[in-house]
């Protein structure tokens, strides 16, 4: 009898039966003393009732594929894999070999946290953790859908990740009809851009508002039949049409993104309204904190002021509150869902959910059950590699911001928002040049700390007279006539005389460089004072020629530079002061 049939029969939670072995660091099974198991389980049987989900060409997967292993022929039907194999004690050596005994694995547990975010779609990474447990039947959990070659290619554990996470307004399931526009194809009602630093120091979860008006592009599509159809685009639109309008997919919604802020997301997470109902079941509900007391009809949410744990239909209601907080628009939703994810995260993170079997697994079947990815993520191996990298990020770190918007000019009765172009730039270049939002304290190693007084010691030294610095300017990143506009500032207001404009970069750069030769220091010592740059903008290498045949310094104008005569400092880059933003560390109140 496998860990589920046994719970069954002895009224006793299946997953309560799996401890934590101190020595090996994994879950085993302990079962009753009373309770006969055998040596080597099973094969896994159908679900009561089947489960409706086809077995994969070849065969089954993982560790419950063991075709050499008999089935008992009393053995139950099965909801998931059976158990490890209980350990006993080691065999005796032959003679004349020296018994050898298997190194105890490190604990998994207290590296594998993986915490969450979005309305939706943001905690469906918390699968990882406990798929060790089961992966078999997580992985028959996940549905998948074509990325259709809007993204990267899937994210990597050497780079910055980009992950789009989307909730949708479709209402199928138990109890969502009620909720309105019953006949919704799934639009897309909560979007966040989580960006997590190559380093993995800190990230931002940056949500976009389903009314922002945006161009969305035309979308090649993934048919049903196999088939690709290019989706007409929609100038001047609504962000949430990116998605069900007109057959679109979550690929169309990452297209617009990267439209939208330059980033190209390397992954998609898409779930409906029953993934906060089961995820919050899972761990036993959030703590929430309201200001005031709140009854909103629309959303079906009624409670009194002050801290409530909340789970199921009541922290969808919660999630879907606008009409009773802030303004009553979406944007005010957005702020009361950053709050809510806080508050999940911060629970997903504790060790009452950490150290609970029956929570971990409770959370990873719901996990996976709310779970729709792109086609390049649609494992659980794949979910806990993603899981992992997560799980290093310090929750003071995570900051929650919204992306910067007013209302739409163009309209006397305000329904939508557009843009606030200088702060949201600001941001999306933050997002892309891997910026944190906030500030990072790091324990500098010995060999950290003269690699950074090296960099420091370029502006140290003697400094050129501005006539005899000879340098060209390359467009690397800045708006179109930037080279010449700095190159007129520079003659004409900075005495550098000796200059010209070389054209555009191969190459664009996030931040202006300074390439100069050893023999040119002074000058780029010079150089780099009037134009603000740091010691890390300063690239020692080699000099070229300039149109006289002389040696030059090369300045390469990234995506940083603004206009002619303002200082260029790549270490002093900070979030905008219209960005609203919050961190998952903080308890924070509904207003």
């Amino acid at each position: 009898m496998d860990a589920q049939g046994r719970g069954r029969a002895e009224h006793i939670d299946p997953a309560d039966q799996w401890v934590l072995n101190p020595v090996t660091g994994e879950y085993e099974l302990r079962p009753p003393p009373s309770a006969p198991q055998s040596a080597v389980p099973g094969p896994r049987g159908a679900a009561p009732g089947g489960s409706g989900r086809a077995t994969a060409p070849g065969g089954s997967r993982g560790r419950g594929a063991r075709a050499s292993a008999p089935a008992p022929s009393t053995a139950p039907d099965r909801d998931v894999p059976g158990p490890r194999r209980r350990r006993t004690a080691p065999e005796e050596p032959p003679p004349g070999r020296r018994g050898r005994r298997r190194p105890a694995k490190k604990s998994k547990g207290k590296k594998v946290l993986l915490w969450s975010g979005g309305t939706m779609a943001f905690v469906v990474l918390a699968a990882g953790t406990a798929g060790y447990l089961y992966l078999e039947h997580l992985n028959d959990n996940i549905q998948s859908v074509a990325d259709d070659g809007a993204s990267t290619g899937g994210f990597q554990k050497d780079k910055a990740i980009n992950i789009l996470l989307i909730g949708t307004d479709k209402r199928t399931g138990a109890g969502n009809e009620g909720y309105g526009d019953t006949g919704s194809a799934g639009h897309a009602d909560t979007t966040i851009l989580l960006h997590v630093a190559k380093d993995r120091s800190n990230a931002t979860a940056l949500s976009i508002p389903r009314d922002l008006i945006v161009d969305v592009p035309d979308c090649p599509t993934t048919q049903e039949d196999g088939t690709q159809k290019v989706i007409p685009g929609s100038p001047g639109v609504r962000f949430n049409t990116s998605l069900g309008q007109d057959g679109r997919t979550p690929s169309c919604t990452m297209r617009t993104v990267t439209e939208l802020t330059g980033v190209t997301p390397d992954n998609f997470m898409v779930a409906d309204f029953n993934a906060v109902k089961t995820l919050t079941s899972a761990v036993g509900g959030v703590e929430v904190c309201l200001a005031k007391d709140i009854d909103d009809p629309d959303s079906h949410l009624k409670l009194p002021a002050g801290k409530h744990t909340i789970e199921g239909e009541q922290a969808l209601a919660f999630v879907r509150t606008r009409h009773s907080v802030g303004f009553g628009g979406d944007l005010s939703r957005i702020e009361i869902q950053q709050q809510f994810l806080s508050a999940l995260m911060r629970k997903l993170k504790s060790n009452d959910t950490l150290t609970s079997p029956s929570k971990m697994v409770k959370l990873a079947e719901a996990a996976t059950e709310a779970l729709t990815v792109d086609s390049k993520l649609d494992s659980i191996g794949k979910l806990k590699d993603l899981g992992l990298e997560l799980g290093k990020l310090n929750t003071k770190n995570l900051t929650f911001a919204t992306v910067p918007v007013r209302d739409n000019p163009a309209e006397t009765v305000k329904a939508t928002v557009v843009l606030q172009e200088g702060p949201a730039q600001q941001v999306f270049d933050m997002i892309r040049d891997d910026v944190s939002f906030t500030e990072v304290k790091k324990k500098e190693s010995e060999k950290e700390k003269k690699e950074k007084a090296a960099v420091a010691a370029r502006l140290e030294g003697a400094k050129s007279d501005p006539s005899e610095i000879r340098v060209r300017i390359l467009n690397g990143g800045a708006a179109a006539g930037s080279a010449q506009q700095e190159l007129n500032h520079l003659q004409t207001e900075a005495g550098v005389t000796k200059s010209e404009n070389a054209g555009n970069a191969d190459t664009e750069l996030a931040k202006t460089t300074l390439e100069y030769a050893p023999d040119q220091a002074d000058q780029a010592r010079a150089l780099a004072e009037i134009l603000g740059l740091s010691g890390a903008a300063m690239k020692p290498g080699e000099s070229v020629a300039n149109a006289q045949g002389l040696p030059t310094m090369t300045l390469t104008l990234g995506r940083d530079f603004k206009e002619p005569g303002a200082k260029l400092d790549a270490t002093a880059v900070k979030a905008p002061e219209e960005v609203r933003k919050s961190t998952a560390d903080k308890v924070a109140c509904a207003k």
